[in-house]
């Protein structure tokens, strides 16, 4: 749930956690800060100094020791301050497939996911308490604009990644403010704006590239190539550059930078105006695409121009099928797609890249199993 955004940990960290300074104890994979309670307990802090950094759940249901009051579970309520990560989730496992048959197949049992502090597709529109949120994961405010806030917040990389991969939900979709002046605007798109921008632009270069081409049946299988060539770019782009977690610089700059790129639509998933990329944005991006599209096939402008454009259609068909699959009720083929990347929000980040075809995460390795009703 969208207020139980807490970190992870694993059991090494909680295990060194030991001390009358700093004393944790799971359940499960609940963490519990407890050493503020060291003192008031009744049968003094030794006892609990003995169970320090380890699980104490067969402890507390020990009628031999003394079984312990619903009052003391919810003293541990308070006290919860992480997850732990048992382990790693790696891609096409047991894990995820556990979890999915959990959280996407509608079960009625909700498991809270310790990477990302959810349960299910549904919790990504929850409404996120502003106040509560901040004091108790001292992130971002989400009352006040956030690009300052992440770059004077002097936040390691390992929090930041932690934090900004729990989603957030702002006021019903709407957008939270980002830079909070005259830029604002610049920051925020509509879905429409993609393709009455950019089709006119692929239907110009498209005809002017025809011009070499006396066959269009021709033409029309290169600018295809194109298409198929942009879901590989796409994801990519989607694993390579938008997280490229374990590479990002450890400075507010590489943070920052992160944040603005994708970043904010995992912390933010169901803002509406940031769901599609910024014309700008895409242009800086698309420019060494260009480039590269005319060297690789230098000795013909016209095909290169063809499968170019062929590409470019293929990213608008991208940031509408992304807009779509988080705002739209879409038919019965489009809904697996849907649950299959909103996974990738509320279920595991690392894994599930592909946002208009699940093709290259099954060709690498990288798929994240759902299980989808048809009936």
């Amino acid at each position: 749930m969208p207020g139980l955004t807490l970190p992870t940990l694993t059991q090494a960290e909680v295990e060194s956690h030991n001390t009358e300074k700093s004393c944790y104890v799971t359940i499960g994979t609940n963490v519990y800060d407890i050493s503020d309670f060291l003192d008031s307990h009744p049968g003094g802090p030794e006892l609990i100094l003995e169970y320090a950094g380890k699980d104490v759940t067969d402890i507390l249901k020990d009628e031999d020791s003394h079984t312990h009051s619903e009052a003391a579970y919810e003293i541990l309520e308070e006290s919860h301050v992480a997850f732990l990560v048992t382990e790693k989730l790696k891609p096409n496992g047991e894990v995820q497939k556990k979890i999915a048959d959990f959280q996407i197949n509608d079960e009625v049992t909700p498991v809270i996911h310790p990477r990302t502090g959810m349960s299910c597709e549904e919790d990504l529109s929850k409404e996120t308490d502003f106040n509560t949120d901040y004091k108790q994961h001292k992130f971002l405010d989400l009352s006040k604009p956030l690009l300052m806030q992440v770059w004077f917040g002097g936040f390691s990389k390992r929090f930041y990644l932690d934090q900004v991969h729990r989603p957030r939900h702002y006021k019903g979709g709407a957008s939270a403010p980002l830079f909070g002046n005259f830029l604002e605007p610049l920051s925020l798109t509509p879905w429409w704006l993609v393709p009455i921008i950019w089709l006119p632009c692929i239907a110009y270069g498209t005809y002017l590239a025809s011009e070499g081409f006396p066959n269009k049946f021709e033409q029309a299988a290169f600018w295809g190539l194109g298409i198929f060539i942009w879901t590989l770019v796409e994801y990519i782009l989607h694993r390579c550059l938008f997280h490229l977690d374990d590479y990002l610089p450890d400075n507010r700059v590489g943070i920052t930078l992160h944040f603005l790129l994708h970043g904010v639509h995992h912390y933010l998933p169901m803002d509406k105006y940031r769901l599609v990329m910024p014309p700008t944005l895409f242009v800086v991006l698309a420019t060494p695409f260009w480039k590269l599209a005319h060297s690789l096939f230098y000795w013909n402008w016209h095909l290169a121009t063809t499968i170019y454009c062929g590409g470019i259609f293929g990213y608008v068909c991208y940031d509408l099928t992304h807009y779509f699959l988080h705002h739209q009720n879409l038919p019965l083929w489009y809904k697996g797609l849907k649950k299959y990347h909103l996974a990738h929000h509320f279920l595991d980040y690392e894994l599930g890249f592909g946002v208009t075809s699940r093709f290259w995460d099954r060709i690498f390795g990288t798929e994240l199993p759902t299980v989808v009703k048809t009936s």
